[in-house]
């Protein structure tokens, strides 16, 4: 868009040219005379005439009038090239600083309204950059004039500072422009369109932003790159530290484009998802539901039967699960698509040069044009005390701690009620176990909506889980061989007896010993990265759970595309990253799959919308399964059917969410998938109904009115 209204703009002023050339309008001579008697005012008196002029170019831009860039061009016209640049300088500079005053103090409401979701990004920019972040939105113009003026105002910025970065961050492109309308003055005739001077005015209108943002990005990667010695030929086109899902897609992004590329993994390959997450639980998962079925025959006519549970087989089924999958993200498959693969510890020593570590203790250097760092994610482990002592379990320990056992635990304590907290309550209890989660937090499921929380949590209570929201754990100890952990609630302490404790609190991103802190690539929770998943050096990237915001598998490799192409064609083609269609699915079951806004998030984020909801226990497939419970439910722009977000609470939900996640992220309504055949009995026609819920709501009553009496006229 930005681009386009470029072009318009260059369009306007060369048909205005073609316009006064060929006759049209007022006519060459006409306006030519216009100016004529301009100038000759302006002679006459000078400084009455520059005056007025001057005041009024800065009532112009203070009040954000749409002339700014035509008093630029005139002014061109009547003061010359020299003239003009003063004039115009000055004026849209004392122009835009009052805007930005009227702003701070007068009109603050009224901008806030209007432009409000506008503002964050500038004060991330300023609070980054500082007066450099306002330089740049001068020179390169990504944002319109008025707004930077009128949304400066809400910063912090001080008018001083705000006027002298803009009078300087403004004089190239009033210089262009102020060129462009002394060379209009000029034109004579039709022929004057192909004079030189006039064809290079326009070509500087059109290339200047491109020229500017070059000359930006080539200061700041000299300030950037200045301690640091650039190789004159590097060994690699890629380096990928990390095995997992952002490091594998960025390597194989780079073989199939026949990079040299190099995957740099210091433990297994797969990483967390393969080794310690989605595949050991949803295996996990899989076996604890098939129990609890067994145990719900009676419903489907069939004698109950209560299961055996080989606990240490279950376990067995998992590490086969694994050994199933492996090959698909071994170093042998990656290593068959041109990837080379080396196991061992890497860091970074400088923008363009990778150490490995390896297994055998030699140390491998490689130059590299750029880096993806995709190392993944651990278990966060909250300071509490006695926890250490008390021989807690995490994602990364408890699969091979517990497929020692016997028998499922006779106690567990889980620790979070995030996704991974309730889907191991769930099937812990599912097998055998005695199971008491802890959330700090009022509700299970912190990023759903209310409803779909407290779905979550009503499921767990009729599954025989102590679910205690608002619990604050305090400490962790033992009496005897009798563990407990201590927590409080609405100032009243109680203490809960286990076996095992689960830490399922969240994930912390790994920042330590990649070369991250010499470098100075800033971090926090996890690696600051720009929309282009760039950190401070352009040539290096973050991808996955170390990047963030999402901590799920899929984003990892989606984040994996943007960074390694930009990595790899950065400088011929940039890509921002991407998030407004992300589905994600918590594997209770029934399972929670989402994608888009919450209520919630709307409401903070003020969107307006429309709810339509279907329940499943309408749906025939659901009734005929013993599944009949949940809902499907979609926010809508208010009046129409576009798709702003959606929440499915069922059986197969991830699987119904695909539909969903389609239709928004190519922009299709809940018309089309209304319109769409589904198979029936199909779960998917889940989707179907709550379209057509949104369509009986939004009948047009007049219409239906004016059928009513047509088929009334057709019965004679």
């Amino acid at each position: 868009m930005k681009k386009l209204a470029l072009l318009l703009v260059i369009l306007l002023v060369m048909a205005a040219a073609i316009l006064l050339a060929s006759g049209t309008g007022p006519g060459l001579e006409e306006a030519r005379q216009h100016i004529s008697d301009l100038q000759t005012w302006r002679s006459a008196n000078p400084m009455l005439f520059s005056a007025i002029f001057f005041v009024g170019y800065v009532l112009v831009v203070a009040l954000s009038l749409p002339f700014a860039l035509w008093m630029t061009l005139a002014t061109g016209a009547l003061f010359g090239l020299f003239g003009g640049i003063a004039v115009a300088s000055f004026a849209s500079t004392i122009g835009a600083t009052l805007a930005f005053l009227a702003s701070r103090w007068i009109f603050r409401g009224w901008v806030l309204s209007r432009f409000g979701q506008k503002l964050k990004p500038l004060s991330e920019g300023l609070a980054k950059d500082g007066s450099a972040y306002l330089f740049t939105l001068r020179l390169i113009p990504v944002v319109p004039f008025f707004l930077v003026n009128l949304l400066m105002g809400l910063t912090s910025m001080s008018a001083l500072r705000f006027y002298l970065v803009s009078q300087i961050g403004m004089l190239p492109a009033t210089i262009v422009y102020v060129n462009a309308g002394t060379q209009l003055a000029q034109l004579t005739s039709v022929k004057g369109l192909l004079s030189a001077p006039l064809l290079l005015s326009f070509a500087l209108l059109g290339l200047f932003p491109w020229l500017a943002k070059a000359l930006v990005l080539a200061l700041r990667r000299r300030q950037i790159y200045s301690k640091w010695s650039r190789p004159s030929r590097f060994d690699r086109n890629l380096i990928v530290i990390g095995g997992g899902a952002a490091g594998l897609v960025s390597a194989y992004i780079a073989a199939a484009t026949k990079a040299k590329v190099t995957l740099i993994e210091a433990n297994r390959m797969g990483g967390d998802c393969l080794n310690y997450g989605c595949v050991p639980s949803k295996a996990l998962i899989r076996s604890a539901k098939l129990a609890h079925e067994f145990r719900q025959v009676a419903h489907f006519g069939l004698t109950p039967v209560a299961p055996t549970i080989d606990f240490q087989k279950v376990f067995e089924r998992i590490d086969s699960v694994i050994a199933a999958i492996e090959p698909h993200d071994s170093a042998e498959r990656y290593e068959g698509m041109g990837v080379e693969v080396l196991q061992g510890h890497a860091r970074i020593l400088d923008p363009w040069t990778v150490e490995t570590a390896m297994s055998d203790g030699q140390k491998v250097r490689l130059t590299t044009r750029s880096i993806v760092i995709a190392t993944g994610a651990s278990p966060f482990v909250p300071e509490l005390p006695g926890l250490a002592d008390s021989g807690y379990l995490t994602s990364d320990t408890m699969w091979e701690s517990l497929s020692r056992r016997d028998c499922a635990p006779e106690r567990i304590v889980i620790l979070g009620g995030g996704p991974i907290g309730c889907e191991l309550s769930q099937s812990f209890a599912r097998l055998g176990s005695s199971v008491t989660l802890v959330e700090m937090a009022s509700q299970l499921l912190a990023r759903e909506d209310a409803d779909v929380a407290e779905f979550a949590r009503q499921t767990l209570l009729a599954e025989g889980v102590n679910v205690l929201t608002d619990h604050r754990a305090l400490s962790c100890g033992k009496d005897g061989a009798l563990k407990w952990l201590e927590v409080e609630a609405a100032g009243q302490r109680l203490r809960i007896p286990f076996d095992d404790i689960i830490v399922a609190v969240g994930r912390a991103a790994r920042l330590s010993g990649y070369g991250l802190e010499e470098l100075g690539i800033p971090t926090g929770r996890v690696i600051k990265t720009n929309e282009y998943l760039e950190t401070v050096f352009p040539n290096i990237f973050a991808a996955g759970d170390v990047a963030g915001p999402y901590q799920l598998t899929h984003a990892g490799a989606h984040q994996a595309w943007f960074a390694s192409v930009n990595a790899l064609f950065g400088t011929l083609k940039r890509f921002k990253a991407d998030y407004r269609v992300l589905p994600w699915v918590t594997y209770l079951d029934p399972e929670i799959a989402r994608v888009g806004l919450s209520e919630a998030e709307a409401r903070t984020q003020e969107i307006p919308y429309e709810i339509t909801r279907y329940d499943l226990a309408d749906l025939d497939r659901a009734i005929t399964d013993g599944a009949a419970s949940g809902f499907v439910k979609v926010l809508t722009q208010p009046g129409r059917d576009r798709i702003i977000g959606a929440v499915i609470v069922g059986a197969h939900a991830g699987d119904l969410l695909a539909e969903i996640a389609l239709a928004m992220k190519h922009g299709l309504g809940l018309g089309k998938i209304l319109s769409t055949v589904h198979s029936y009995p199909t779960m998917a026609e889940a989707n179907k109904f709550v379209a057509g819920s949104w369509r009986k709501a939004h009948v047009n009553g007049r219409l239906l009115s004016l059928v009513e009496r047509y088929h009334a006229w057709r019965r004679g």
